[in-house]
């Protein structure tokens, strides 16, 4: 099997290309976020509980997980342009099937199918930047494909809330359907084709790939099932986990084209990158986790007005993502991944201390601070991590990219919500007083600046390591 390569656009074409993954990314996004305000309906839909329905999020989130990594490597051997073409088609197919599921089991199979389509325009996106973009402009392209995810999950919620009142829970599904053919045409027209590179022995590692998809299905599950307890169920999964984690590596050690070659992570850019990441993804996680809970029981305020300033974080993020890639562009990616952190760092200090004297204000300003440093971090981070990449390896670095941020946030939502849980002193924090609530946001925050801190000792490392000034 060869090495896909693809040849640059020139000229306005480059345009083109970057507004279909823009499209790309929108639909991923959107598909993640504008389920979750639909789950009290399809419960009373199919007459299932909240721990059925839940499964129509799991399943999207689980094959997104689990096979993001190996798709982009998929996309490295046998072309980028038309596996993120398949990518689109399928997420667009399964969009029309999960409309018209007559089950709830049917539902959640094509949400399954969905995820798989969304993890294929997740891993190829960045790696298309890789090579069809002029380097000066990596971090603008960067930004605007943050930006786009941004948009993505900004407007799921409120968009699904719309379409859920005037055409029923299955609009949530069919409204991705012309989006989708649209992003298709879109990318069938302007991505360039694949041209094959030199002969290479290289072939996809099915052994690797499934024990892959088995690790990292075990973590999930053992983090997300139980909706923030931890039983004998989540305490086997995640041994199961830990268990393919090891066969994982002996297995890529002794393979001849492995799908991740070990020998990547002694790069102190990737490493540094892939972890800071994940760290971030984490702490990102506790913002809408605890956001809700600390607004509407240590705060006082209604749903609408909840909804209102939850709607801060992302509309800040969907504002800067492009400046942050022209920073990074002007400044050096490197500078300003260190950059970002600080600002995230201090935007987790400032919620710890504000909100209980400052109250709604105390609140929105260092969240806005928060996702300012997040959209500049996330976009010097992965110009930064894909800048150097092989451009046989462009796939799979960007899948672990995508892969490091979803753990990310399936550990946040499991751990920061026990956080705050253990801090708050109560088995129930919906029922929490607002003084429980408030202290469990304190020692919340606390903790999430520690751990950007982490981060931010990661990336200097790096830095160092590297030998970036």
């Amino acid at each position: 099997m060869t090495s896909a390569s693809v040849a640059a656009p020139a000229g306005p074409s480059v345009r083109w290309v970057l507004a279909s993954l823009s499209l790309s990314m929108l639909l991923s996004s959107l598909g993640t976020s504008i389920a979750n305000v639909g789950l009290p309906t399809l419960a009373e839909a199919f007459s299932a509980s909240f721990q059925q329905v839940q499964w129509v999020v799991l399943a999207y989130l689980l094959a997104v997980t689990t096979v993001i990594v190996s798709v982009g490597r998929l996309g490295d051997l046998t072309g980028r342009r038309r596996l993120l073409l398949a990518g689109i088609s399928l997420f667009t197919v399964a969009s029309v099937l999960c409309g018209l599921a007559p089950s709830l089991g049917l539902l959640i199979a094509a949400r399954a199918a969905q995820g798989l389509g969304a993890a294929v325009m997740m891993a190829l996106t960045m790696a298309f930047v890789g090579e069809t973009v002029p380097r000066a402009r990596t971090g603008s392209a960067m930004g605007l494909l943050g930006t786009m995810s941004a948009v993505g999950t900004a407007l799921g919620p409120s968009l699904g809330g719309v379409l859920i009142a005037g055409f029923g829970w299955r609009a949530l599904f069919l409204v991705t359907v012309p989006l989708g053919v649209a992003t298709l045409l879109l990318a069938h027209r302007h991505l360039p084709v694949d041209r094959p590179g030199p002969k290479s022995r290289a072939t996809f590692d099915h052994r690797g790939t499934v024990l892959l998809a088995l690790t990292l299905a075990a973590y999930a599950l053992a983090v997300t099932l139980g909706r923030g307890g931890f039983g004998p169920l989540n305490a086997a999964l995640l041994a199961a986990a830990l268990l393919g984690a090891g066969l994982f590596l002996r297995t890529e050690a002794r393979a001849a084209s492995p799908l991740i070659r070990l020998a990547m992570f002694r790069d102190p850019v990737l490493g540094a990158g892939l972890a800071t990441s994940a760290l971030v993804s984490t702490v990102l996680m506790a913002t809408l986790v605890v956001g809700p809970f600390y607004l509407s029981r240590a705060l006082g305020l209604r749903e609408a007005l909840v909804g209102l300033v939850l709607s801060v974080g992302p509309l800040v993020a969907a504002l800067t993502g492009v400046p942050a890639g022209r920073i990074a562009d002007r400044f050096g990616a490197a500078r300003m991944t260190v950059a970002g952190l600080v600002g995230i760092a201090a935007g987790c200090v400032l919620l710890a201390v504000l909100p209980g004297t400052l109250g709604v204000a105390g609140y929105v300003g260092p969240i806005a601070v928060v996702t300012v440093g997040y959209a500049v971090f996330q976009t010097a981070n992965n110009t930064a991590v894909m800048a150097d990449v092989r451009p046989d390896q462009r796939g799979v670095v960007s899948g672990m990219l995508n892969l490091s941020r979803n753990l990310g946030l399936v550990t946040g939502a499991s751990v920061m919500g026990a956080v705050f849980a253990l801090a708050s002193s109560t088995d129930d924090v919906a029922t929490a007083g607002p003084g429980a609530v408030g202290t469990g946001m304190r020692v919340t925050f606390a903790v999430a600046a520690a751990l950007i801190a982490g981060a931010l000792a990661l990336a200097v490392r790096g830095r160092a390591r590297a030998g970036n000034p």
